[in-house]
């Protein structure tokens, strides 16, 4: 697996790691301990060293699977794992005494005393000081930084426009940037990019398959969580398929290695939901692809943030 420097931190992290927002995801409904953790060891097993997750994934089924793991694994200290505070099933909450609570918790949860990376996750709509004052949310987490239980400190905003003034603040090291960077969305160059490369801010890729229409193409019938794409997008991703199968190429590996190109990008997590989809994710990121291929599909690459699609709004 190739490596990238993670912005300031100075963290040589994989180009591709493990999304945990859907491990353990059921088809018919519901989600499973076993299974969530099947997909985690496929991860591993393929030679993962990148897992993101949080509270609010599964319920904490996500760390509960993902710390089950780690306790029996010999290579458990070479995996960065990095969840968020601030929100859980039951709502947010960006107060200093709320996220110790949080970081306690997931510490229990993975089994981890020390994170590498803690963010701030989905602060979306709440005044920046009702979560960088000293008795709020980067308070807390800069307490934690000076005892050092956690090394660099994140935002992760499932919302570019308010990740962005998070990120010009330049008190964060790491951003979890979805919904902003991707084959069909290149809102990143207006809300992210320019603030990041000012605070050389590390950025980690959600959403890069946009919910799976990247890794599969067009597919009759399929609901694309939180999203709600136009003909004119799902004809756009027949075009980037049509290239891809020209070379040879599977469409997650153009979609991943599409989104590294950027010298700011350091990684992407996609989602997986299953063993499969993991070890197809991480073996993306290795496949060589040629400058005649990039010559073909980058003017594919094109922006429907805008029109193209509908981001349909995360029930909380």
């Amino acid at each position: 697996m190739r490596t990238k420097t993670l912005g300031r931190t100075g963290l040589e992290v994989p180009v591709v790691g493990l999304g945990g927002a859907f491990i353990g995801r059921q088809p018919e409904g519901g989600t499973d301990l076993d299974a969530a953790m099947a997909t985690v060891e496929a991860a591993l097993d393929e030679g993962c060293t990148l897992i993101d997750t949080a509270p609010l994934y599964g319920g904490t089924l996500s760390e509960q699977a993902i710390g089950n793991v780690l306790k029996t694994r010999l290579d458990r200290n070479d995996v960065i794992v990095t969840t968020k505070v601030g929100q859980l099933r039951g709502g947010r909450d960006y107060s200093y005494d709320a996220v110790m609570r949080h970081v306690e918790d997931s510490q229990e949860r993975l089994g981890v005393e020390r994170f590498e990376i803690l963010y701030i996750h989905d602060a979306m709509g709440i005044p920046l000081p009702e979560v960088l004052g000293k008795d709020c949310a980067l308070g807390a987490l800069r307490k934690l930084q000076d005892e050092g239980s956690v090394r660099f400190i994140g935002t992760a905003a499932n919302d570019p426009e308010a990740n962005g003034p998070f990120i010009e603040t330049g008190e964060f090291d790491v951003a979890v940037v979805p919904d902003a960077w991707s084959l069909l969305n290149r809102s990143a160059e207006r809300y992210i990019f320019s603030a990041a490369a000012e605070h050389e801010v590390g950025i980690v890729l959600a959403t890069p398959l946009e919910r799976g229409l990247l890794a599969t193409g067009p597919v009759e019938g399929i609901d694309y969580l939180n999203r709600d794409f136009t003909l004119e997008i799902v004809e756009h991703a027949g075009k980037i398929k049509q290239v891809c199968e020209d070379y040879g190429v599977s469409m997650v590996a153009a979609a991943l290695q599409w989104c590294l190109r950027h010298p700011l990008v350091a990684t992407t997590v996609p989602g997986a939901e299953s063993p499969e989809q993991a070890v197809q994710n991480i073996q993306a990121g290795s496949v060589e692809l040629t400058e005649d291929f990039w010559s073909d599909l980058e003017p594919l690459a094109q922006n429907f943030y805008e029109d193209g699609y509908i981001r349909v709004p995360l029930k909380r």
